[in-house]
């Protein structure tokens, strides 16, 4: 399911926060967390669009699977034409060919998975719906639901799946299949992180201070944990864990300063209950 990724941030970069704090760091760290509030409303706005595409593109995919039940026939007696029917899918629907999704499935209409479009399928055989009750809701109608895979890989830590499920009809109505797609918190995180720091490039280079780029690091919190971007540095992670930002956030988005192996950072995080209720994303912040 999680797709691989490239360093974000150089190793000269991520050695940056063992160097020792400069004079007038803790107005710096006030300067960092007022950024890092304007870059969190920037990547909530990201959010609502990357949702978006989900939400529209989901069910117009789900319309076009709908030929895979044509005449009574049965996904699952056709397993390499399903994978290949969900290939053609996101090709033909821009906003699933757009999306951040890691991965497209098809599941019978109790949950479990037929096929998804990946080259190695690990899900074929389980029980979407055991997994994630909540998306049995998807035989109605499009929804959304958090959860976590069985024996899924860990070497970035703990992590959770955001799901997003939509049913495929048959000519009578009835839901022949549900069509289902997702993505990790910490490979979200990389993906506004990577945003972020595109947008942060363009604008040191319009004001020809590129080598003037910040540290940066982006993660998606919610009442089980905080999920930051594949390589960041764990004392970094644990930096806004101990924030508690899910109760800083409770009436609304928060910043703060901290410091990090003697290093000045602002940090900043706000709730995305369009993402999931009790979810937000959060940015760490340090100036060079």
């Amino acid at each position: 399911m999680h797709k691989p990724g490239s360093p974000l941030l150089s190793s000269t970069v991520l050695a940056l926060p063992l160097l020792l704090p400069l004079p007038g760091c803790k107005d710096q760290a006030k300067e960092s967390a007022a950024k890092a509030s304007a870059h969190v409303a920037s990547l909530d706005t990201l959010v609502q669009k990357d949702l978006g595409e989900i939400e529209r593109g989901l069910p117009a995919g789900a319309i076009k699977l709908s030929a895979l039940l044509a005449n009574g026939a049965e996904p699952k007696q056709d397993v390499a034409g399903v994978r290949r029917a969900l290939l053609k899918v996101r090709r033909e629907v821009q906003d699933l060919d757009v999306a951040k999704s890691t991965f497209f499935a098809l599941t019978d209409p109790t949950g479990v998975a037929i096929r998804n479009d990946l080259e190695e399928d690990v899900m074929a055989g389980q029980n979407l719906f055991s997994v994630f009750p909540a998306l049995a809701k998807a035989r109605d109608g499009f929804m959304t639901t958090v959860g976590v895979f069985p024996n899924a890989g860990a070497k970035n830590g703990p992590d959770e799946d955001w799901i997003a499920g939509a049913p495929v009809k048959r000519a009578d109505g009835t839901t022949g299949a549900v069509f289902v797609t997702g993505w990790t918190y910490r490979y979200f995180a990389r993906h506004l992180q990577e945003s972020l720091k595109d947008q942060l490039v363009e604008a040191a280079k319009k004001a020809g201070e590129e080598r003037k780029l910040p540290v940066c690091y982006v993660a998606v919190f919610d009442k089980t944990g905080v999920y930051t971007a594949p390589l960041t540095p764990q004392v970094d992670e644990k930096a806004l864990v101990a924030e508690d930002l899910m109760a800083r956030t409770a009436a609304g988005p928060a910043q703060g300063t901290l410091t990090i192996t003697d290093r000045a950072f602002g940090w900043a995080a706000m709730r995305t209950p369009k993402l999931a209720p009790d979810t937000g994303v959060a940015v760490l912040r340090s100036e060079l």
